[in-house]
């Protein structure tokens, strides 16, 4: 059917109002699973160091009647230090900006801070579950303090393609390869052997389905009262324990490595918590600088693991 002549139209109007939901939609996924996983505690100075020991091997123990006690042989504890890494996010929102009225916000300055307090949690958490090593940086703007990664601590269980190794946490990548069962295993029995209880599997989207596909001795369940099947692992029991496989989308190269974490024997210790600085203002915008200042401190680097050099595609 024909439109009417000198129909008014949508096409034609200027003054309608748009139609602008509000509310923002953030796609981006916030999630940190190691740094939410492990603990927290505090730094007093920019090298933190902290003590570790261990016990000595079981002994038969059998002695005589009377026996005079001999003098002990007694083993010192040992040092292992790391640096606190500086990490913000500056957030300037002009004058103007912050007035008009805007739509999903109260305020621009207030939305550009949590969001910015999101991605300084998401950087920490690659800086965290990273291959850097400690760095104590030079000044004067050379280069700045680097916080050693959980990937450069694991040097006593890893494993690594072809040319990959951790030398004393300097990691050098080899040739990737796929992630198996049975290199889990080793890895589980090498912590367990060394006084270690992981009972986290932090891997990348890729390898989570793989090791969905773990057979173990396991049987996939049909659920045939709701008509679902059963084909993810999200908890993989071992003969040395329990361990959650979570998904981290912020491991380094989508996941070429995976973390097998003893969640007690690692923790994020602060020398500034997260705080937002107000900035000197210096022409028409508002300033301001989030800022945090942290390190990983691995209280037993010996029970934990990474598989690293996994094929991602």
């Amino acid at each position: 059917m024909a439109q009417l002549t000198n129909t008014f139209e949508t096409y034609d109007a200027v003054g309608n109002r748009e139609d602008l939901q509000n509310i923002i939609y953030n796609i981006t996924p916030t999630d940190t699973p190691f740094m939410s996983s492990i603990g927290t505690g505090t730094a007093t100075f920019t090298k933190h160091e902290w003590q570790t020991d261990s016990l000595a091997s079981p002994a038969a123990n059998a002695q005589d009647e009377g026996d005079d006690s001999p003098s002990a042989a007694l083993s010192a504890t040992s040092r292992a230090l790391n640096y606190t890494q500086i990490s913000y996010k500056p957030v300037m929102v002009s004058g103007t900006q912050e007035a008009v009225i805007h739509a999903g916000v109260n305020s621009e300055l207030a939305y550009q801070i949590a969001k910015a307090g999101k991605e300084l949690k998401r950087d920490m958490e690659l800086a965290l579950t990273g291959k850097v090593n400690a760095g104590a940086g030079s000044g004067n703007g050379a280069s700045a303090r680097t916080s050693r990664g959980f990937e450069s601590w694991t040097e006593t269980n890893n494993s690594y393609g072809s040319g990959g190794s951790n030398s004393s946490g300097g990691v050098t990548d080899g040739t990737q390869r796929a992630l198996t069962e049975a290199l889990l295993k080793t890895e589980m029995k090498s912590c367990f052997d060394n006084g270690g209880d992981p009972d986290l599997l932090l891997v990348g989207s890729f390898n989570k389905q793989k090791v969905s596909g773990f057979t173990g001795n396991s049987t996939r369940m049909d659920m045939a009262e709701d008509r679902s099947l059963v084909a993810t692992i999200d908890v993989y029991v071992s003969d040395f324990g329990e361990v959650r496989v979570v998904a981290d989308r912020v491991l380094r190269s989508s996941g070429r490595s995976a973390l097998l974490v003893d969640t007690e024997m690692f923790a994020t210790h602060y020398l500034r918590p997260f705080e937002t600085q107000e900035l000197a203002k210096t022409g028409d915008a508002m300033k301001r600088l989030l800022v945090v200042e942290w390190t990983l401190c691995a209280k037993n680097e010996a029970s934990s693991a990474t598989i690293a050099d996994l094929t991602t595609s």
